[in-house]
C-alpha cells in the first residue's frame, strides 16, 4: 500500500486505509469479498499475490460490488510489481472498468479480453493485456492460482 500510495488521486493520499477482507482471515469467497465491501462511495484497492509469488492488482474509485454492468471511472487503474511496481492507466478506448457476479469479478476489457479477472472461489484468476488499461500480462502467466488476496479500503 504505501509504494501505490504516489499512484492514487490526490485525494486520497494522506487518507487512512484499512484491511477490509483477506482470504487468510475470511476465507476464499467472492460473495464474502463483496459483503466485506465498505461504503459504496469508498474507493477499493485489491492487492494479489500468486502461487509464483508475483504480487500485482487493481485500484477502483468504486467499491468492489457485484454489478449488472460495468462500473466505476477513469481513476480505476491496473498495477504489477514484477519486479518494480507498473501501473496501468486508462486508455479512453472504453469505460470496461469494473464487473461483477457471484462468479466473476472483472476489472478492463474489451474484444473478450480482461485485464484482470478472479472467479467466484477466488482460487483462479487471469489478466490479459485489454483495451481499457493497454496492460501488460500482470502475472507471469496468463491464467494463475491465488495464494493471498486482500481488498483495502478506507477508514
Amino acid at each position: 500500500v504505501p509504494q501505490l500510495g504516489p499512484q492514487l488521486p490526490p485525494r486520497l493520499t494522506q487518507q487512512p486505509w484499512h484491511l477490509l477482507y483477506s482470504t487468510a482471515r475470511d476465507g476464499f469467497s467472492l460473495r464474502t469479498l463483496y459483503r466485506s465491501g465498505a461504503r459504496p462511495d469508498s474507493p477499493a484497492l485489491l492487492l494479489i499475490r500468486d502461487t509464483e509469488a508475483q504480487a500485482f492488482g487493481a485500484f477502483s474509485a468504486s467499491a468492489i460490488r457485484s454489478s449488472s454492468g460495468f462500473y466505476g471511472t477513469g481513476e480505476t487503474f491496473l498495477f504489477s510489481f514484477c519486479p518494480e511496481l507498473k501501473v496501468f492507466r486508462w486508455t479512453g478506448r472504453n469505460d470496461f472498468f469494473v464487473k461483477g457476479d457471484v462468479n466473476l469479478l472483472m476489472v478492463g476489457g474489451g474484444s473478450g479480453r480482461f485485464g484482470l479477472w478472479l472467479d467466484g472461489d477466488l482460487h483462479h484468476g487471469g489478466s490479459q493485456p485489454c483495451e481499457t488499461f493497454d496492460n501488460e500480462t500482470l502475472s507471469h502467466r496468463e491464467e494463475f492460482c491465488i495464494q493471498d488476496l486482500e481488498m483495502w479500503g478506507l477508514a
